[in-house]
Order: C-alpha cells, then sequence, then structure tokens
C-alpha cells in the first residue's frame, strides 16, 4: 500500500501544482483512487500500481457497479485512472498502459432544469427590497442570471473584479481560470445601490474587506445560503421545477441559445473547457422549438 500512496501523493502534486486544477477536483481523483487501491489491496495485497492489469482495472469497474454507482460517478472514477495511469506513464514508473483500452460506460445525459425569464422575474419579486438582504440578494441573484455564474464564482466575487466603467466583471472559474463576463446594466446598477447603501453599513471582518456580497456577520455569503435563498423564493412564487444556484446559470445559457447566441460565445461565457459540454443546451433549443410546434401549428391542434 506505501507504493499505493507515494503514486498518488505524486499525481496530487502533478494535478495541483503542474495542471493547476482546482482543490476539490484534486480531492476528487484522490477519493477515487484511493477506492480502487484499497480494492487491489483486498484481492492481491502484494500488487502495486506498475503491476495492474486490464482485467484488474475491470474487475474493480464491475465491483464498484455492484455498489449503485451512478454513471457519471462510474464516468469519473474511470476518468480519473486513465489520468493516474498516464501520469505514471508520464513520469516512466511504467511503459504499458493497463488502462488504455479501459472502456467509459456511456451517460445518458439529462437536460438540465432551467426557469423561463416570466419564473425568474417572478421569482426575484417576491424579494422583500425594503430590507438590506433583500437588496444584495436581488443583486446577487440578477448577477448570477446576467452573467451565468457557478454558485462557487459568485460567492467568490470581489470588489476589485468590478470593472463598473467597462462593463464588465472578472471571474475565477475551474482550474483557476480567469475568463471576463459582460454584465448587464440592470445587474451593474443593482450592484451599485447595495455597495452604495447597504453594503457600507455592515461591521466587515478583516479578511473580508474585497468580498462583494457579504452576510450580516460581515463575511463572504455561503453557498448554502444562496441555495436557501432561490428555495423559498421559488417555494413562494409557486414554481414546482427542482431548483438551486445552477438553475440560474442552466437559464443563462438556454435563454442566450434560444435567442440564437453562437454556441462558442456561450462556451466561453460560461467557461466551459469543451464546446461538448455546452451542446446540452442546443438540445433544450431543439426541444424548446419542438414544444412550440406541437403547441401553435394548426396540424397539432
Amino acid at each position: 500500500m506505501l507504493l499505493w500512496q507515494t503514486n498518488i501523493n505524486d499525481f496530487e502534486y502533478y494535478l495541483s501544482i503542474e495542471k493547476s486544477l482546482a482543490k476539490n477536483s484534486v480531492v476528487s481523483y484522490e477519493s477515487d483512487l484511493q477506492k480502487l487501491a484499497t480494492f487491489i489491496t483486498m484481492i492481491a495485497p502484494t500488487k502495486q500500481p506498475c503491476d495492474i492489469t486490464l482485467q484488474d482495472l475491470q474487475q474493480f469497474i464491475k465491483y464498484i457497479s455492484e455498489f449503485n454507482f451512478t454513471e457519471s460517478t462510474q464516468s469519473r472514477i474511470i476518468s480519473g485512472i486513465k489520468h493516474f495511469y498516464k501520469f505514471l506513464i508520464l513520469e516512466n514508473y511504467i511503459t504499458v498502459n493497463p488502462a488504455e483500452l479501459l472502456e467509459t460506460p456511456r451517460i445518458k445525459r439529462k437536460l438540465p432544469v432551467y426557469l423561463e425569464v416570466e419564473e425568474i422575474d417572478l421569482m426575484l419579486s417576491f424579494i422583500d427590497r425594503s430590507t438590506a438582504e433583500g437588496e444584495r440578494n436581488i443583486a446577487m441573484l440578477e448577477t448570477m442570471y446576467s452573467c451565468g455564474l457557478r454558485v462557487s464564482e459568485l460567492i467568490s466575487l470581489k470588489l476589485s473584479d468590478l470593472h463598473i466603467k467597462d462593463e464588465f466583471i472578472s471571474v475565477i472559474g475551474k482550474g483557476d481560470k480567469q475568463r471576463l463576463i459582460p454584465i448587464g446594466g440592470k445587474a451593474l446598477k443593482l450592484i451599485k445601490n447595495y455597495i452604495d447603501h447597504h453594503r457600507i453599513h455592515i461591521n466587515i471582518k478583516k479578511n473580508h474587506v474585497d468580498s462583494l456580497f457579504l452576510s450580516k456577520r460581515g463575511t463572504s455569503i455561503s453557498r448554502q445560503m444562496v441555495f436557501y435563498i432561490i428555495k423559498d423564493l421559488g417555494a413562494l412564487a409557486g414554481i414546482k421545477k427542482e431548483l438551486s444556484p445552477h438553475t440560474f446559470r442552466h437559464s443563462f445559457a438556454t435563454h442566450l441559445v434560444e435567442g440564437g447566441a453562437d454556441l462558442r460565445v456561450v462556451q466561453e461565457m460560461l467557461g466551459h473547457q469543451s464546446i461538448i459540454t455546452t451542446e446540452i443546451y442546443t438540445h433544450l433549443d431543439q426541444y424548446f422549438l419542438r414544444e412550440n410546434i406541437q403547441s401553435f401549428h394548426p396540424r397539432n391542434k
């Protein structure tokens, strides 16, 4: 097990330093490889990473499939194993890659839940803007929808990330990659109102002076709080869809594609590494078109 741990630690260092992967991604890779190491130690205690065969890996995949891991989780684990063995090849720890022919399960791509513009407006209309928290919440959710932000990107936004004159914000996304996103006038107006009239009255903690959206305690707002705010507004608006902060991001992308935006532009705005990830929104657009044809074409009435 000692060599397993040494190789995994080396791989973690490689992902963090050379590949600049986000901490959460590195932790996920490490956790998945620990599962593999534990399994191999159970069935063949003397086998080290350099001794593993394709058959061993296939046996492991069969083993985890019996634990009702979803197809996407299995796919992520296999992806981690493939990257791990490519790293071992790169470092000359091994000469033959046993994971090269390891097959990834086909994932049924689920269409993400999104909101219509009217549903977003309805939710935002239930925010109590007579309070400082209400002004923060409407600025926060309008920014999330206007820019298609991940919740981690939203809560990490800093005052120094705002380029108000140029109407852009700077965002640090997955893999610590920075991107500039245009921000709408409505969101900017709400942000300026929050900063000028509400944020200034908060007793801000030392390490959060540059944080844009703050809690009552003067610290950066948490992702859990954003989740609760959206859930509560959805309930007040009577929206039955499964809501989360990501729903606003999906809505942003869907509405861009429905409006005719170029897919490469949407990819850039969302910070997707691959255009394949962004293509899910073309399926949503086709669904939208089909629904309209079925609803309004005289032959379908």
